[in-house]
């Protein structure tokens, strides 16, 4: 656990301080759960779709009044960002850039239900045109591309795909054992949950299950790389931090890097397949086709045209369109992080091995953190106001495997293949 403020460095005080009211501020806000469908709609929408009886769902949220939340965390932002003659610490810019994006969240619950939610979302987790960094390709063009090579690797694929289906229950047992043994007996639960939307879910000390799922070998190896590896892990080692205790919460702004990364930890750990890159690029492709006026059966029927069944159909529009009219133009933006964060994460991480500075690669787990953070609080995990994560993923354990991966992707990133031609390679062997 965090150490009170009362035992934080003098000149670090205030921020610990106003730390502790951003976490009291924010306790009321909770995204995923507004915008939720019901889990009886959902089974009776799928049994209808299965049927080729065709509506858009009718959905009634409980729109929340965040005003006093909004208004704490307006004070905390001006009172963070003024840091006095010498400028702000920054300490004092992360807890302002973190207090602005629970206020941006707060709005855009606010508008649980109307296409307001539309803006306050992309402004959180981008939109598809977006450029990549360090690209002049943007994330709609990476998801075209992923899904196209999908397609056309997917008859040589097939004979690959023998895995054997598993239910929840018994990937709970398996998940669980291999939980105790790293992070220690019962640290983190892990649960069935007949209600949830997402196929997964993970917190610092639970991971819940979607019951009545059946689930992969591939499925647990991603289970436990992306959710347990990434999501549990940062949030404990957030939990560890003796300043900013809220480094064990995901806030909006960081959701980019945490799904990036937990994305990039499944590439690094083997845990990741065609089919699943296929599967985040067509939502950033369904994004897209709602912002520009698609409907929920329109989305749907694109899930179902692309090889994905009734049920897996359902619940991939159903991302798309959570707190939003179902009618069209209107989107719940945050399924658009998964493939700009696995790009932007895999260029941060080539970058830090250029610069030999696998510290920074360290430090990423040591709480809930954005790319920018981890470069801009180096300042104070050199002074120990940040400490490093105790817990590191399995694959960030080996350096020298590590290292001899980014060694490689840096070289290979020079080679051009559109200047590479059959003949060349059979030449060069």
């Amino acid at each position: 656990m965090s150490t009170p403020a009362s035992t934080v460095a003098p000149e670090l005080q205030r921020y610990a301080v106003l730390d502790q009211r951003l976490l009291a501020a924010v306790k009321g806000i909770r995204i995923l759960p507004t915008v939720a469908w019901p889990a009886s709609l959902e089974d009776r929408m799928i049994a209808a779709y299965g049927q080729g009886r065709f509506a858009l769902p009718d959905v009634t949220y409980a729109r929340p009044d965040l005003g006093v939340a909004r208004a704490e965390l307006e004070a905390i932002e001006r009172e963070a960002g003024d840091g006095g003659p010498s400028g702000t610490d920054p300490i004092g810019d992360y807890l302002r850039r973190t207090a602005e994006s629970w206020r941006v969240a707060a709005e855009m619950l606010e508008a649980v239900g109307t296409s307001g939610i539309t803006a306050p979302s992309i402004a959180l987790y981008g939109k598809p045109g977006d450029l990549i960094p360090g690209s002049q390709r943007s994330n709609l063009d990476a998801a075209r591309y992923f899904v196209e090579l999908s397609d056309e690797l997917g008859a040589d694929l097939l004979a690959d795909d023998s895995s054997v289906e598993m239910p929840a229950d018994q990937l709970r047992n398996e998940l669980a054992t291999t939980l105790d043994a790293f992070f220690g007996a019962g640290l983190i639960k892990v649960e069935v949950d007949p209600e949830l939307t997402a196929k997964a879910a993970a917190g610092a000390t639970r991971i819940r299950l979607r019951g009545g799922t059946s689930f992969s070998e591939y499925d647990r190896h991603q289970l436990l790389a992306h959710e347990a590896f990434v999501h549990s892990l940062t949030a404990l080692n957030g939990r560890q931090q003796p300043l900013l205790a809220s480094l064990a919460r995901t806030s909006p702004r960081v959701t980019a890097t945490q799904e990036g990364l937990a994305v990039f930890a499944e590439l690094m750990s083997g845990a990741i397949d065609i089919a699943r890159l296929k599967r985040i690029s067509l939502r950033i492709l369904a994004i897209d086709m709602a912002l520009n006026g698609a409907d929920f059966v329109e989305v749907y029927k694109y899930f179902s045209a692309c090889g994905q069944n009734v049920a897996d159909s359902f619940h991939s529009a159903q991302r798309v369109f959570r707190g939003v009219p179902p009618s069209g133009g209107a989107v719940f933006a945050k399924d658009n992080v998964y493939l700009s964060g696995l790009l932007t994460v895999h260029t941060f991480f080539r970058w830090a091995f250029r610069q030999q500075r696998m510290d920074l690669l360290r430090h990423l787990f040591a709480g809930k953190l954005t790319l920018h953070d981890v470069i801009a609080l180096q300042p104070h995990f050199e002074s120990g106001a940040i400490v490093p994560p105790r817990w590191l993923p399995p694959w960030m354990q080996h350096v020298h495997g590590l290292a001899g991966k980014l060694a490689f992707s840096v070289f290979i990133n020079g080679i051009h293949m559109n200047r590479v031609d059959a003949d060349e390679l059979s030449l060069g062997l």
